[in-house]
């Protein structure tokens, strides 16, 4: 079958790999329908990410057909829609017991890895390094789902593939940090990123009822596209002092809650973000934490500060004074997809969520690279890529 594989630091390719076959008696194979890009493969792509090997297979936001089953599977049948969550959970240790899925102990088949680097391994997740499980990803004809009873959810009629697609990690990811940095009914948010997930976590805060949302990026198209499909405020941070506009709006006294839906490649127009990418480029530190530190600072006193976006190890010029000093909450998770995913397949299909904007883009798998390029130079509008088998 064709897979799109990383082949070496800003290098992709389509390529023949062996079809999935199944493994273990609770696996399910998937036809893919659709799959996306995503901000966090472009890290994987760029080489900030270890442990990734040539051939790997990349992708895991996904929407598919099921073609196969294991014995053991009892929720799943052969012609089935499925989203399926990129994180894999196996339902049955303590972290999966306490909706923790992300961080599932029985998933990630090189747990030294995660040890080494964070003290604890992470759960597997699709295409997504070694780090993280080694697990083969899903820009590819057929995908294996393991666990799949508890990581594929059915696609509620009336809900198109497009729309549905979303529902696998961008919108679970930003509901998740809307709801646990403790949104609630009278709030002033502020999301830092307008890509797919600070989208959906603006989305998700005016749901959960705060009063205020303003969304922070530089990209005019994705500006535009969070004022008209989401409906918050935006701020562009290359034409303004973004914390003195956040103490305009705010009163002086600045948001209750600062979502961070950026991650370990951010950027800013001042002389830190070249301090950042310097050090980040030279390994002097992993992760480029600048929408982070805005977060922290522009936070209010008391506030909640959630960091959502990707991060694989070590800051530098972290203030951890301000987080202090300003008795902030500052919380951070990856993705607990079987958390979310039934509840917001049902808020899609009530019309309560909107998703099908973010696909600006649409290529076969064998152009998948180009769709890559389009989505990382942010060129000709591309604020997500569809990719079709």
């Amino acid at each position: 079958m064709k897979a799109l594989c990383w082949e070496g630091v800003n290098k992709l390719s389509v390529e023949q790999v062996p079809d999935p076959g199944l493994r273990n008696d609770q696996d399910v194979i998937v036809r893919l329908v659709a799959g996306t890009t995503c901000g966090s493969d472009l890290h994987l792509i760029g080489g900030y990410v270890p442990a990734m090997r040539a051939g790997d297979v990349i992708g895991h936001e996904f929407v598919g057909e099921v073609v196969e089953t294991g014995p053991a599977v009892r929720r799943h049948k052969v012609g089935d829609r499925v989203v399926v969550s990129s994180f894999v959970g196996c339902g049955r240790c303590w972290y999966c017991a306490n909706d923790l899925w992300s961080l599932c102990d029985n998933t990630n088949t090189n747990p030294g890895i995660g040890q080494a680097l964070l003290g604890y391994e992470t759960a597997g997740i699709f295409g997504y390094s070694h780090a993280m499980g080694g697990l083969r990803g899903s820009h590819a004809e057929y995908v294996r789902v393991p666990f799949a009873d508890y990581g594929a959810f059915p696609v509620p009629e009336g809900v198109d593939d497009v729309s549905a697609l979303f529902v696998s990690d961008s919108v679970p990811t930003g509901w998740m940090g809307a709801d646990l940095a403790g949104v609630k009914p009278g709030d002033v948010v502020a999301v830092w990123g307008c890509g797919a997930v600070g989208q959906m976590a603006a989305r998700a805060a005016m749901l959960l009822g705060a009063e205020r949302v303003v969304s922070i990026d530089r990209v005019p198209e994705r500006l535009a596209m969070t004022e008209r499909y989401v409906g918050s405020e935006t701020i562009d941070y290359t034409t303004t002092d973004v914390a003195a506009e956040l103490r305009e709006r705010t009163g002086g006294r600045g948001p209750d809650v600062c979502i961070e839906a950026v991650g370990m490649e951010a950027h800013s127009d001042g002389p830190m973000h070249l301090y950042d990418q310097a050090k980040q480029q030279l390994r002097l530190q992993t992760d480029r934490p600048t929408a982070v530190r805005q977060a922290i600072h522009a936070c209010r006193k008391g506030g909640s500060v959630f960091v959502l976006g990707v991060f694989v190890g070590a800051v530098d010029k972290f203030p951890l004074g301000a987080v202090i000093n300003k008795g902030l909450t500052v919380r951070g998770a990856q993705m607990h997809g079987q958390r979310y995913i039934p509840m917001l397949l049902d808020r899609l299909a009530a019309g309560e969520i909107e998703t099908a904007h973010l696909a600006t883009h649409t290529v076969p798998l064998e152009r998948a690279p180009t769709a890559y390029d389009l989505f990382k130079h942010k060129t000709d509008g591309c604020v997500r890529a569809v990719i079709r088998p």
